[in-house]
């Protein structure tokens, strides 16, 4: 038997993420992006081997590792805004002793599921247009071989991600006024 539990987060609610975001990402602004990469991948590591792992923390794992891919492709070049707002995201994550302890049972987890999944939402449009962009990147490999020309193939992939980036901005400047950030 499940249950489920919904609830609103006013705007006062989420002026207190935003706060915490921010704060999060102060406290270690002078960390390398590598460094914080590495400290997401030890807490996935971590969280893999918790028992019992709540459901709800389970199935937003696959979204994180796809957040963590996106900042770490060379190719897509997120934007500077973007990769700060995944850093403050990992690091928040990250921090055990966050808004809840991660080491509270059961619900320990629950304020970075919450951040993960607003931030997700205010990413949406940076999401899609980079699951275009492997997609693309995919084909391309597929279809043109690796032994295509260098420079042809990242010219390509250029062009298709700066098309890409443009889209992305575009939806999201109208997506803004309701923006987490």
């Amino acid at each position: 038997m499940s249950l489920r539990i919904s609830f609103e987060l006013t705007d006062r609610d989420l002026n207190f993420f935003r706060k915490a975001l921010r704060h999060s990402r102060e406290a270690v602004k002078d960390a390398e992006e590598t460094e914080i990469v590495d400290a997401i991948h030890a807490v996935l590591a971590e969280i893999r081997t918790s028992d019992p792992l709540p459901d709800f923390v389970g199935k937003r794992i696959p979204e994180l590792e796809s957040l963590i891919s996106m900042l770490a492709d060379e190719e897509w070049q997120l934007p500077e805004g973007d990769r700060e707002r995944l850093l403050a995201t990992f690091v928040y994550f990250a921090d055990p002793e966050d808004i809840l302890p991660d080491n509270i049972p059961v619900i320990g987890y629950l304020d970075d599921v919450i951040i993960i999944e607003l931030v997700a939402r205010e990413l949406q449009h940076v999401r899609e247009a980079y699951d275009d962009f492997c997609r693309f990147r995919d084909e391309f490999d597929k279809e043109h071989g690796r032994n295509t020309d260098a420079v042809i193939r990242r010219d390509r992939i250029d062009r298709r991600r700066q098309q890409l980036h443009q889209r992305m901005r575009r939806r999201s400047a109208r997506q803004k006024k309701s923006s987490l950030w």
